[in-house]
């Protein structure tokens, strides 16, 4: 266990690592020059070399690679270069709760929701309610939020305009402005989740333990709650990580599309913007997020199942 433990370690060390190094490099090798568009109208050499150099742009690529992961290290993103004398640290620490509230949100919400469809489907199987999950879940899993936003966006003008309870369609604060972005970004886990549940749910119920629990006159809902549903949702945990990242990149759209003000949003800004530390700075933090959940999904596995750890 502590072997597999040090590999996976070892591992996240190596991703990191890399993500670090290829995202420096494309902000690097993009085109344009962020000191001139900070300048903007205001083209004085003197002004641009000084700026040069407190960013540190003026050094060879590899020392200014050097000096980006030894800030990494003490916890320095470095400084905007949109937002003069400002630490992309600073505004990572305004982005990053917004973000992770929302994703974490939307992550609860699509367990909550799509576990126990999921279930109900298993256990009705060939019913209208079976047909009628599997017709949902698969419309919710193909819609793409940029196509889902709209016809809420035109359902929701429909109530308003009708004087019907209406739900806000920007902004961040008020806890009505959390539902609509919330129902876009979990709509797609909704989807997948529910339709694994229901697929694994099936498979565990025809298992021989299952029929010898019930020849021994165990209870259905014993059997279902205890070793059908238990066993059904060990494959879950493999798709906790995925679903996470898939979570991640959506924030990007919807945070956009929203106005609210996480790291997604302040991502796609700084891209506009060519403000690389900060879009660096968003990408390392997302890495982290996403790897470190991955690392933890495999962990809550190995603990589930014994034979993970066997077979390792």
């Amino acid at each position: 266990m502590a072997r597999l433990l040090l590999r996976r370690l070892a591992g996240l060390v190596f991703v990191l690592f890399s993500i670090t190094f290829i995202t420096f490099l494309v902000g690097h090798l993009a085109p344009g020059d962020p000191i001139r568009v900070l300048l903007g109208s205001r083209q004085d050499q003197s002004l641009y070399d000084r700026l040069r150099h407190l960013y540190g742009l003026d050094l060879p690529w590899p020392q200014q690679y050097l000096n980006y992961v030894s800030g990494l290290l003490h916890g320095n993103f470095g400084y905007s270069f949109r937002y003069e004398g400002r630490a992309v640290s600073d505004l990572l620490l305004s982005g990053v709760p917004v973000s992770l509230g929302l994703g974490l949100v939307a992550l609860l919400f699509s367990i909550g929701i799509g576990v126990p469809l999921g279930v109900i489907s298993a256990l009705r199987q060939n019913t209208w309610f079976d047909r009628g999950t599997l017709l949902a879940t698969l419309t919710l899993y193909s819609i793409p939020s940029f196509v889902l936003i709209p016809i809420l966006r035109a359902a929701n003008f429909f109530a308003y305009s009708h004087k019907w309870p209406s739900l806000p369609v920007a902004g961040w604060g008020d806890l009505t402005q959390w539902i609509l972005p919330v129902l876009v970004l979990s709509a797609a886990t909704v989807g997948y989740i529910a339709r694994l549940t229901r697929f694994s749910m099936l498979e565990v119920l025809q298992e021989d333990y299952i029929r010898t629990a019930f020849s021994i006159g165990l209870r259905a809902r014993t059997v279902y709650g205890v070793y059908a549903f238990r066993n059904a949702l060990l494959p879950l945990l493999t798709v906790i990580g995925p679903s996470v990242a898939f979570l991640v990149t959506g924030t990007f759209v919807i945070e956009n599309l929203f106005s609210i003000p996480g790291i997604g949003y302040l991502s796609v800004q700084a891209i506009g913007q060519r403000d690389y530390p900060v879009i660096q700075g968003t990408t390392v933090i997302l890495a982290v997020a996403v790897v470190l959940m991955n690392f933890v999904t495999d962990l809550a596995y190995m603990l589930a199942d014994p034979r993970v750890r066997i077979e390792s």
